[in-house]
């Protein structure tokens, strides 16, 4: 996900702009996503020196392919990595020294991330079809749904669940692709083109959607269970008006977290949907946890330390303004976040402050960064290389 300036002015410029050059919805959905949320980086905060008290390091590095305007994220799985490009690239990578077990071209754009599970490997395209293989490479099958697949497939329980950009979220049959049901939901006229995608977990499915709303779905049939309100849209224009929850929602627990655009981050009671707390935190990229702390990176730049019962602020770390952090990743005694810069830094859980800082290429990390193991995360940068980044 991408940045935005946060003035007013500018949104209402760009909102008359956008209306008047679009021929459709569609266009002006697309547009807006590249426009508003494009990679322009402004007053962006120029990095200072620190004393590091850890050394990080590049252990492996693997070129794949650029990822183009798509969100993809690699998946560390029983010591192997999996990662695509949209080109159509899926490999397989031992995670411990980058070297490529198997590769598979797709004749069409690959534009989520890779979902692993249940023995499958799973990818989906541009044109709405999920691709299967099995763990040695071999295709298992193709399934093909309503529009372009934005974010990885899960799998739970011999169900392969895969959200598509209209909003709908469907439950495959993992043996053989075939559909077993679809939720579906009316959308806005307005939305922000994103790779939110779905936790699946405890037998339901969490999806975060536009206007703020929070649902939970029944796995096994696509009933809703409920619904709630993370945020309310807001303001006078209607890309003021933008409150979409465009990350993963976070299950720890008897709680979900989620946080909006524009909007606020909350923590829902998994049973009944009631909302236990909330504050004002705009996100693009998201959020995650460890220790009882939700870490969460703030759309300009900031990141948070907050505590799960309360929201609470333990620590802001300010220094990253307008660098368009991915989502933060914990590591013990740290917490990673990449940049629009290729840098990745690591902060201490303590305090927030800087502990140690490396670069890879010069393009953005992409907005999920997986673990290999507690001393080495998996970053993907949007120019086309794989990085093990190892802290010590």
């Amino acid at each position: 996900m991408r940045f935005i300036k946060q003035s007013t002015a500018l949104l209402a410029i760009c909102g008359f702009t956008l209306l008047s050059a679009c021929t459709s919805i569609t266009d002006l959905k697309t547009d807006l996503s590249e426009r508003v949320f494009g990679r322009e980086v402004v007053d962006m905060e120029p990095l200072t020196e620190f004393e590091a008290n850890a050394t990080a390091k590049i252990v492996w590095q693997a070129k794949l392919g650029i990822s183009g305007n798509y969100d993809l994220a690699p998946v560390v799985e029983a010591g192997f990595a999996y990662a695509a490009s949209s080109d159509g690239d899926l490999v397989k990578l031992d995670a411990t020294n980058g070297k490529q077990l198997w590769h598979a071209k797709i004749t069409e754009k690959l534009t989520g991330g890779v979902g692993v599970g249940g023995s499958l490997v799973l990818v989906g395209t541009q044109k709405g079809v999920v691709y299967a293989y099995d763990l040695s490479g071999k295709l298992q099958w193709m399934s093909r749904l309503s529009s372009e697949v934005l974010s990885a497939p899960r799998y739970y329980d011999g169900m392969v669940v895969v959200r598509t950009g209209d909003s709908r979220i469907y439950g495959i049959n993992a043996d053989d692709g075939s559909r077993k049901w679809v939720y579906d939901r009316t959308s806005p006229a307005l939305t922000v083109r994103s790779s939110a995608g779905v936790v699946v977990d405890g037998g339901a499915v969490y999806a975060g959607f536009a206007g703020g709303k929070l649902a939970a779905i029944r796995a096994d049939n696509g009933k809703l269970l409920w619904e709630a309100s993370v945020a309310q849209p807001k303001g006078v224009t209607e890309i003021e008006r933008i409150a979409d929850i465009t990350s993963l929602p976070m299950v720890d627990g008897p709680l979900v977290y989620a946080v909006a655009y524009q909007g606020r981050i909350a923590a829902v009671d998994r049973a009944s949907g009631r909302v236990v707390w909330n504050r004002d935190i705009s996100s693009l990229t998201g959020l995650s946890h460890e220790d009882a702390r939700i870490y969460v990176s703030h759309a300009i730049g900031s990141i948070y330390a907050l505590d799960y019962t309360t929201g609470k602020t333990f620590w802001r770390q300010a220094a990253l303004k307008n660098r368009q952090p991915t989502a933060p990743l914990p590591m013990g005694d740290r917490v990673a976040v990449g940049d629009v810069e290729g840098y990745v830094h690591f902060l201490k859980r303590e305090d927030g402050a800087f502990s140690a800082r490396v670069k890879t290429d010069n393009s953005a990390i992409l907005p999920q960064m997986a673990m290999i193991n507690s001393d080495t995360l998996l970053a993907q940068s949007r120019g086309g290389s794989l990085y093990a980044i190892q802290i010590k």
